[in-house]
């Protein structure tokens, strides 16, 4: 079983800064995906930024530029760090693990972190 804490969520103000992190019980994070979601009010959830076992990439068009994914399997933990935040950033990150396929259908979801940007 996997679970996932996510911290570092709170208020800033337009133009500030913010590291999100995660950290993954268990032994599968290192050779899983993983990744951050956010969901706004009235909207449905979106990735934000997702990162590959092997390190690879990928962003929303709305925060390239202004946000990085890492991790740091030796801690069993990714993180985001937002920069330039805007208003529209405002809403609850999860965390996601996506373990590989052979070990098991499912993947794991944190209880969620609020991320406010207002001045």
């Amino acid at each position: 079983q996997v679970q996932l804490v996510e911290s570092g969520g709170g208020l800033v103000q337009p133009g500030g800064s913010l590291r999100l992190s995660c950290a993954a019980s268990g032994s599968i994070f290192s050779i899983s995906g993983t990744g951050w979601y956010r969901q706004a009010p009235g909207k449905q959830r979106e990735l934000v930024a997702e990162i590959t076992s092997g390190g690879s990439t990928n962003y929303a068009d709305s925060v390239k530029g202004r946000f990085t994914i890492s991790r740091d399997n030796a801690k069993n933990t990714v993180y985001l760090q937002m920069n330039s935040l805007k208003p529209e950033d405002t809403a609850v990150y999860y965390c996601n693990l996506d373990p590989p396929w052979y070990e098991g259908p499912f993947d794991y979801w944190g209880q969620g972190t609020q991320v406010t940007v207002s001045s």
